[in-house]
This record gives C-alpha cells, sequence and structure tokens, in this order.
C-alpha cells in the first residue's frame, strides 16, 4: 500500500513536470522573436510546425499580440479624416500612414469612383484587405506591387501624400533633416527628403510602439471583419463620421469640377436634370451600413469599434481625443497636446488649403450652413432622413433656421465604444 501512493505521487509529479516543459515550449515557440521574412520559406509543404509557419507568414505575430495596437481610421472623403489622421500622427511611438489604399484603387481599378460595379468592389476591398495586413506587419514592400512606375531597389518617389507621414519625414526614414526641419510643410518634407527608401520606412515601423492608417476607400466596418478577426493583429477601427450637409458642401467647394452641377443648382436655384444624387446617397447608405453595424455590437466588434462624430471632436478636440487614446489604451503624449492647441484656433486664412488641419474646428463644422442654398439642405434632409436621426443631426425647418448659429443641428449624443 506504501508503494502503491508513493507511485501515485511519483505519477503526479512527473504529469506536473510534462505540463510545465510543454507550457514552456509553446510559449517559446509562440512568442520567439522572427526573423525578416523570405517568401523561399512560405512554402506550407515544408515540414515545420504551426508556430514557426506562423512566424514566416507574419514575423511580427509575437510583437503584435504581446505590443502593438493597431488603429484604422474608417472615413469619407471631407469628413475630417485629416484632421483625425493628425491627431495619431503627431504620437511619437505612432507609425502613421496617410490613404495607402490609394495606390490600390488607381493601379487595380483606375475609374473605381466612377463604377457602381460589385465586382470592381470586391476586387478593390480583397486586394486592400491584403495590404493593410501588410503594412500593420510593418511589411511596407508589399506596397511596391501597387505602385507605378515599379520602385527600383525598394525606392520610389511615388508614394502617395508622403509628406503626411511625420514616420516618413523623420530619421532614420529621412536623414537629412536638422533641427530646425521638425515642423516641415507636407511639400518640403519631399523636397528635402528626396526619394523613399522603403527599406528604412519599413525599419522605422518596425520601432514604433503602434501602427495607425487612416483611410476612405473602405466603405463600411463590416468590409473590415476579416481583419478585425485576425489573431495576428490588434486591430482598433475608429469610425469617423459626419453631418453628410457638410460632407456635401465641402467636396463641392474642394472638388469643383465633380461636383459642378450640384454648384449649378447652388448658384442657380435650379436643379438639373442629370445631376448625380449617388454622390450624395452613397455617402448616407454607406454611413447607415456601418453604424448600424457598430451600434448593433457584434461579438467579433467587441473591443475594436468606436463612433466618432466629427463635430463632436471640432467643439472639444481636447476632450475627444482623450476618450479616443484611452478607448485604444496609448497614453496621449505632449506632442498631441500641443498640436491641438496649435490647430484648433487658426483664422479664416489658415484653412485655404483643401487637405490642410490648421483651422478654427469648432466653426469649420458649421460653416456648411452658409455654403448651401436651402433648396439643397431640403434635399439632403429627405434623402439621407434615416442616417441623420441615427447620428444625431437635426433638421432645418426653414432657411432662417439653417441660419441661426444659436440653434444647434447637432443633438448631444454619446456614443460609447464597444468594450
Amino acid at each position: 500500500m506504501q508503494c502503491s501512493w508513493k507511485a501515485v505521487l511519483l505519477l503526479a509529479l512527473a504529469s506536473i513536470a510534462i505540463q510545465y516543459t510543454a507550457i514552456r515550449t509553446f510559449t517559446a515557440k509562440s512568442f520567439h522573436s522572427c526573423p525578416i521574412p523570405n517568401p523561399v520559406n512560405c512554402s506550407l509543404s515544408q515540414d515545420i510546425d504551426v508556430a514557426d509557419r506562423l512566424c514566416d507568414e507574419s514575423p511580427t505575430l509575437a510583437y503584435n499580440l504581446s505590443r502593438k495596437t493597431h488603429v484604422l481610421i474608417l472615413a469619407t472623403t471631407r469628413s475630417g479624416s485629416s484632421f483625425v489622421g493628425q491627431l495619431f500622427n503627431q504620437h511619437f511611438d505612432v507609425f502613421y500612414l496617410f490613404e495607402p489604399l490609394y495606390h490600390v484603387q488607381y493601379t487595380l481599378i483606375p475609374k473605381l469612383t466612377q463604377s457602381k460595379s460589385t465586382t470592381d468592389r470586391r476586387v478593390m476591398l480583397g486586394a486592400s484587405r491584403d495590404l493593410l495586413r501588410s503594412l500593420y506587419d510593418c511589411d511596407l514592400y508589399f506596397l511596391e506591387n501597387y505602385i507605378k512606375p515599379q520602385p527600383v531597389n525598394h525606392t520610389t518617389d511615388r508614394l502617395f501624400r508622403r509628406g503626411a507621414s511625420k514616420a516618413l519625414c523623420s530619421p532614420p526614414v529621412c536623414e537629412s533633416l536638422g533641427a530646425v526641419d521638425l515642423h516641415l510643410e507636407e511639400g518640403d518634407c519631399v523636397k528635402k527628403c528626396g526619394t523613399l527608401n522603403l527599406t528604412l520606412a519599413t525599419e522605422s515601423c518596425r520601432e514604433h510602439g503602434h501602427v495607425a492608417i487612416k483611410t476612405v476607400r473602405v466603405p463600411e466596418v463590416s468590409d473590415l471583419r476579416a481583419l478585425v478577426e485576425d489573431p495576428r493583429l490588434n486591430l482598433k477601427v475608429i469610425q469617423l463620421v459626419r453631418d453628410p450637409r457638410g460632407i456635401l458642401a465641402s467636396r463641392s467647394e474642394t472638388f469643383r469640377d465633380t461636383y459642378r452641377l450640384w454648384r449649378i443648382w447652388d448658384g442657380t436655384g435650379r436643379k438639373p436634370y442629370n445631376l448625380d444624387v449617388t454622390q450624395l446617397t452613397t455617402v448616407c447608405e454607406d454611413f447607415w451600413n456601418s453604424v448600424s453595424t457598430g451600434l448593433n455590437r457584434p461579438p467579433w466588434l467587441k473591443g475594436k469599434y468606436m463612433l466618432v462624430r466629427y463635430e463632436d471632436l471640432a467643439r472639444n478636440p481636447m476632450k475627444k481625443t482623450e476618450e479616443i487614446y484611452d478607448f485604444l489604451g496609448i497614453p496621449m503624449d505632449s506632442n498631441v497636446e500641443r498640436w491641438i492647441q496649435n490647430n484648433t484656433r487658426g483664422d479664416r486664412s489658415s484653412s485655404k488649403h483643401k487637405y490642410g488641419t490648421v483651422r478654427n474646428s469648432a466653426a469649420t463644422a458649421e460653416k456648411w450652413r452658409f455654403r448651401l442654398s436651402y433648396e439643397i439642405v431640403a434635399f439632403t434632409q429627405h434623402a439621407c432622413q434615416q442616417v441623420l436621426a441615427q447620428l444625431g443631426y437635426k433638421t432645418a425647418g426653414s432657411e432662417e433656421e439653417l441660419k441661426n448659429l444659436s440653434i444647434s443641428l447637432v443633438e448631444e449624443r454619446d456614443f460609447l465604444p464597444f468594450s
């Protein structure tokens, strides 16, 4: 009997030792540093275990799971996305990219903006997801598939809006800058830094703690589900929305040729018979579908989605930015605070550039009320009534009410992040 209980004790100790060894082996393989990816090593036919194969396919898997937060600013054109992007671009530990999906659109489907094909949309979204996944893994070489002409020796001068990314205009990516160049204008960055070395950009990305990407080329948050659920990523989506009336007014002024018929209607009071109303209704449909998904709180979006109204951010930029960083779990540094203070109190002349971010943010959010005729406002309110109500935007019942800034057209709403 004595021998029997000793045997049981020895078996129990042996079992614990085996489990401890297995756990150590698993964690060592799952969270060790991976080498730089080599396409030759990615063949699934090789006799390697799952952890090593994942390492070859995604060298930053362990790093992402333990540390990096990936941020996607999901927006539409002229909704304040450049402004929101700067809230991340100014952070010392965030590697920020401005509209990298531009290259996908204009390489695969040059006329996508005029195309209504669902096939084109699927092609665009599939390629966009692949590129986003690679960029979040700091594989900037993948961009070379879409940059035309093809980069030579991993260098290019054709990256769209390179100067809008602080990380791409700073050492080690740009060694030619001195202390006086810390606050370069976008165009000056390109002139002083010369061609972009994607190898140095990749190294810079890996040295940053987090990666943020802004895009206006993904219509709905549901299009990102595969990325949100990807265990290799810690992706969080900031969906930025704006009053469709404000978007229409801004687009009409910025893209004058594309929105020429809207401008004719605004100037003459007569609606053109061939007006392309989808330039408005597509925005409202995408907002409705995407926000409905987010507010319905599906399990796959838990802790991954935050809805932000541009108007709330414009009225109280510091408070709203603090809420965004709190949702992401990233400390907000003094660079971001300083940028907000310097870039939300501009005068009328400070927002002349169509992609500029220096402006009186609160006044900018309301400016559409004086740019659009009441007839166009009434038309927009009817066409977008569902999404206006969904997002808490009030309708104006008359021209007097439209121009009266003492009457707020934005309801107080607290869109809490889905946690």
